[in-house]
């Protein structure tokens, strides 16, 4: 699974790339999506005020374990989040939400 090429290691934790649907029916990690190399995410929260973003850092960290910050991307659906913590263990626990 090409997960790591939407993540970045960095020394306290990785950068990940996601692209987010909003107003889904349900939220959670929903897949890869290979041509532009970000996670996909989806979330039950409208696009705005922030509910979105909110969202989607509680799902990456539930997910991995650790806490996670939108970075990149406010305002659109391709986001860039800081996950802190160890970057491999981020990285094994994405591909388990995935596969």
């Amino acid at each position: 699974m090409p997960v790591i090429d939407a993540v970045r290691t960095k020394s306290e934790g990785a950068e990940v790339d996601v692209l987010v649907s909003p107003k889904a029916g349900r939220s959670g990690v929903e897949g890869y999506d290979k041509w532009r190399k970000r996670i996909i995410v989806k979330v039950i929260s409208p696009p705005l005020e922030g509910k979105a973003n909110k969202e989607t850092e509680d799902i990456l960290k539930e997910v991995t374990g650790s806490p996670s910050n939108v970075i990149k991307g406010h305002t659109s659906r391709q986001k860039t989040l800081f996950i802190e913590g160890d970057a491999v263990t981020i990285i094994q626990r994405l591909r388990d939400s995935i596969e």
